[in-house]
């Protein structure tokens, strides 16, 4: 498999960065950022602070094997499961693969960590998805191994802002994405992932819902155009999908005529019009199986090429450009955040006591009802 980043349609410079513009990486070590100030200033500052980090070596594969063996003894002695996002660095997903965990999109991350019989839950991603493991399991221990791993769409909806936002509106069924705190959730009617945000709005909208949306715009301009629903929206963005540009895509495509492209709903609205598939990681990588292309285009965070390099090894997959002609990019389809997790600071995490996730009990209690709602749904839907 083939995959290739195309900097003259970028027109990105090496200069402009400084670490390898495909490899957006961080220092083997627990904590990447350690001053009180880590999370000020906004998503961007954040993000602009851990791009600039140093790029920690390879690992070669014999270096690979001693890591992974002695991985692999922490979690059979702690009776811990690696639960993986596909965004993550292909060395995790490859390690909870072989040792019984799972690598996933959100949605399946917390089916997986409720129904496993591990006692302990290590979350490879970033710290929404830690939560929603231990709102899920709250008898297990779960434990990522940094908490400093967030998100740009957390990020962007703060809990008291968005409360508020809801309060002025309490005629609306409230709706948010899996990418937001215990906190929002816990004011939240219904969770959701993209894999069935469509689903669940549609069927909102059938029974006479109006509807709050948080906090992905482009999502929710997405989900709001097929289904026709009453949404409002929040205003915040994906750092990694809002780069993605239609006119970048544009000119690839003039070079790869006969590529397909497939394209997460987070994207803004006119990549997603450029798009012969839209959907989830999962219905991504689904697409990429089931078309007869042997070409494609990829918008969303290239941690997904492990995965898709595993199943389609025979095709070329894209990554679609970013930043626009002229400009640089943030996150150069690299969440900075996912790539915050590393072999090193994993191994940690299965022993060490100080990356454990907590979640005040009673605002657990509340995140479930909404969380409870979507797996509910998910079952009745099978």
């Amino acid at each position: 498999m083939k995959i290739l980043l195309f900097i003259d349609v970028i027109n990105l410079s090496m200069t402009e960065r400084s670490h390898p513009i495909a490899d957006v990486s961080f220092p083997k070590a627990l904590n990447v950022c350690t001053t009180v100030d880590a999370f000020s200033g906004s998503p961007e500052d954040i993000v602009k602070r851990h791009l600039y980090q140093p790029t920690p070596p390879a690992y070669t594969e014999a270096e690979y094997q001693r890591a992974s063996e002695n991985i692999k003894a922490l979690l059979a002695h702690e009776n811990a499961a690696i639960i993986a996002h596909y965004y993550t660095d292909p060395l995790i997903q490859r390690l909870a693969e072989e040792t019984g965990g799972v690598v996933s999109d959100s949605l399946e991350m917390a089916r997986f960590g409720a129904n496993h019989p591990a006692e302990t839950l290590i979350v490879a991603g970033v710290k929404f998805m830690g939560e929603t493991a231990k709102i899920l399991s709250p008898e297990k221990r779960v434990f990522m191994p940094t908490l400093e791993a967030t998100c740009s769409l957390d990020l962007g909806c703060p809990i008291e802002p968005f409360s508020a936002f809801c309060d002025e509106h309490p005629d609306r069924t409230v709706v948010v994405y899996a990418n937001t705190s215990a906190a929002v959730k816990a004011r939240a009617d219904w969770v959701v992932t993209s894999s069935i945000a469509l689903e669940v709005v549609d069927f909102l909208d059938a029974q006479g819902e109006k509807i709050i949306w948080a906090p992905d715009k482009h999502l929710g301009a997405y989900v709001q155009k097929h289904t026709g629903a009453d949404m409002l929206l929040w205003d915040s963005a994906c750092i990694v999908h809002d780069e993605f540009k239609a006119k970048g895509i544009h000119d690839l495509k003039a070079v790869y005529p006969e590529a397909a492209v497939l394209a997460h709903p987070e994207s803004p609205e006119s990549v997603l019009a450029l798009a012969d598939r839209v959907g989830s990681t999962t219905q991504i990588i689904r697409a990429a199986e089931q078309l007869p292309n042997d070409t494609f285009i990829v918008a969303t965070d290239q941690g997904i090429f492990y995965k898709l390099s595993q199943l389609v090894p025979d095709k070329q997959f894209l990554i679609a450009p970013t930043g626009g002609a002229g400009a640089g990019c943030k996150s150069c389809a690299n969440c900075p955040w996912m790539a915050m997790n590393n072999l090193d600071n994993l191994a940690a995490s299965v022993t060490a006591t100080s990356n454990e996730i907590f979640v005040d009990s009673h605002l657990a209690q509340r995140a479930l009802i909404p969380l409870q709602r979507m797996l509910d749904f998910v079952r009745n839907q099978n």
